[in-house]
């Protein structure tokens, strides 16, 4: 069997792994897939169920890289892919060592990203690091989107990323989480920047333990709801699904 090269611990220290996913069948689209989680994050979404690994230095190390790379190999031939995921893990900057050992292991890769870092997203699509990237769409690309985010965005950069996805990634979605301060003319505006090629999901608003206090009572969008948006939508964007459909 070939040998596959780790990187040193010591180029990715920088990098916690706060969680581990062993399986999934609906990550990676057709795949079964392990997703990694890392620690830390650019923004503070008042929605994200993550929020407890936004600051990296608070986070407990869920397993070291050394264990992951052991790990992931003792999956090879029973996962199809992998999904890096976090927090954000183009915050890093040490992220294609952490992804080089990982395909040359085999394994497909799908980046889950804000979009905030199109230099070094750019970079690991030269580099084919990544097979599949999930760029989250979380407004409209105005004021909206800040208030959102929990913090001021470059929505340039986020442009950039989008047009970065299109153009090289072999394969690509938008997302958008509908939480409580997003409501059906959100999303319509929100389609005007969306393309009628992008597939784009509209993902439910889950009421899980670490979303913010403000907005863990608020009202948002049901299920229901999302599917008749989602449905008015496809006049615009044909490939506008809700997530589990």
């Amino acid at each position: 069997s070939s040998i596959v090269r780790v990187a040193a611990p010591r180029e990715v220290a920088a990098m916690k792994i706060a969680g581990l996913q062993k399986a999934s069948l609906i990550d990676y689209p057709d795949m079964i897939s392990g997703s990694v989680f890392l620690a830390g994050c650019n923004l503070n979404c008042l929605y994200c169920y993550n929020r407890w690994m936004i600051r990296e230095s608070r986070v407990k190390e869920a397993m070291s890289v050394e264990e992951l790379m052991s790990w992931l190999k003792s999956r090879v031939g029973l996962l199809d892919a992998i999904c890096i995921s976090g927090g954000e893990p183009t915050i890093h900057s040490r992220l294609a060592d952490l992804l080089k050992p990982i395909k040359a292991m085999g394994y497909l890769i799908k980046i889950d990203t804000n979009g905030t870092n199109p230099e070094r997203l750019a970079y690991l699509l030269d580099q084919a690091l990544v097979d599949y990237v999930a760029l989250d769409i979380k407004a409209p690309f105005d004021r909206r989107y800040h208030a959102v985010a929990g913090c001021t965005v470059d929505l340039v950069a986020i442009r950039q990323c989008l047009g970065l996805i299109r153009a090289r990634a072999p394969a690509y979605e938008v997302r958008t989480t509908v939480g409580p301060q997003l409501d059906e003319q959100d999303l319509r505006d929100i389609a005007r920047d969306v393309k009628e090629t992008d597939a784009w999901f509209l993902q439910l608003f889950l009421r899980k333990r670490y979303v913010h206090k403000s907005v863990a009572k608020a009202p948002a969008l049901d299920e229901r709801a999302l599917h008749s948006i989602a449905e008015e939508l496809r006049a615009i964007v044909p490939l506008v699904k809700v997530r589990g459909e």
